[in-house]
């Protein structure tokens, strides 16, 4: 053996001595999935959206497993913005399915189907591709074709579930999960720091809404006294101040953990009794960076006027707990509801 071919069988020993995961290609993903009963399946759509979500989450393990910089997607069916929403998220935080073989509902839509409960773990900045990180799914839409429309990050699974157990009230199911899907959306985009889409879904006078705790100091002979003080802001505020923290922050992990009151779904999303396009969504979020972490009650008011392209006249955010100790949690009447807004 010559010496060049010795230093190459070094370097190869090297390589995968330090990266014992390099070159090597990622257990192959199974998906199987089930759609409510009377779902006729037509020309075998099911089988199909199961090869091709198989096939996603194999190449973004791979991607993972091989370190490389960009998944693998030229044989995959899907569209340009689910394409531009794969590599943004990819581009932010690097992530795995954690599953070889992955059970999920399939839920059936007017203009495609969706699966809502892919299992992901993203890294953070201790796991830096050690296969520890956070837990988080993520949900696939399809078209009627079975093509790929959206990657993201989603609620957890019992919050969509939950919002079957509503009836129909204040808005069909179809609907409701419409809406949850563009709160999936916005919620990404702080994931991926995507400023555009965040310039595009807040209206141009979307009111901004920020409470802050604030301790006055004793008085002789009494304790402190606890409020909260809000904020507003116009949008080219929030979105300057936002753009700061983008920048400031390695990462942004931010996450819908309840969804309505004590976060059983319901009530979750109100509609305007004045204006049928105009529906209120009430969620807990946990908000973790690099730099700073806050947990917090956030109102969203979406206006679906066009179909294609709903917007957020307001958000609100307030704390969930009054004190250090996290003991005193905000009181139900003072969150920020549709009926705190004269609409």
């Amino acid at each position: 053996m010559t010496l060049l071919k010795h230093l190459v069988l070094a370097v190869a020993v090297l390589v995968l001595a330090v990266f014992p995961s390099a070159g090597r290609a990622a257990e192959a993903v199974t998906v199987s999935l089930h759609a409510d009963s009377g779902f006729s399946n037509p020309g075998g759509i099911t089988q199909k959206l199961e090869t091709t979500l198989g096939r996603l989450l194999t190449q973004i393990n791979t991607a993972y497993t091989q370190q490389q910089q960009a998944v693998d997607i030229t044989d995959i069916q899907m569209d340009q913005f689910a394409t531009k929403a794969i590599n943004e998220l990819w581009n932010n935080i690097h992530f795995y399915c954690d599953d070889r073989e992955v059970f999920d509902r399939l839920w059936t839509m007017n203009k495609g189907y969706m699966v809502r409960q892919i299992p992901l773990i993203l890294d953070d900045d201790d796991s830096q591709g050690g296969g520890n990180g956070i837990y988080q799914e993520a949900m696939v839409e399809f078209d009627l074709q079975g093509r790929i429309t959206d990657f993201r990050l989603t609620f957890d699974s019992w919050q969509s579930e939950s919002m079957e157990r509503c009836g129909n009230a204040v808005a069909d199911l179809e609907r409701r999960m419409q809406i949850l899907s563009y709160c999936d959306r916005f919620r990404t985009a702080y994931c991926t720091k995507d400023m555009a889409y965040l310039q595009q879904v807040f209206s141009d006078d979307a009111l901004i809404i920020t409470g802050k705790v604030v301790t006055s100091k004793p008085k002789e002979m009494s304790a402190p006294k606890t409020t909260v003080k809000y904020t507003q802001q116009t949008k080219k505020q929030y979105l300057d101040r936002l753009a700061l923290a983008f920048k400031n922050n390695k990462y942004i992990d931010v996450k819908f953990t309840e969804i309505g009151q004590a976060g059983n779904g319901c009530g979750a999303i109100t509609r305007s009794p004045v204006n049928k396009n105009i529906y209120g969504v009430r969620l807990r979020q946990e908000w973790r960076s690099s730099s700073y972490s806050d947990d917090g009650f956030v109102f969203l008011l979406w206006d679906f006027t066009d179909e294609q392209h709903p917007v957020i006249h307001v958000r609100t955010w307030q704390p969930e707990y009054l004190d250090k100790e996290k003991t005193k949690r905000m009181a139900e009447d003072d969150i920020f509801s549709l009926s705190s807004f004269d609409l």
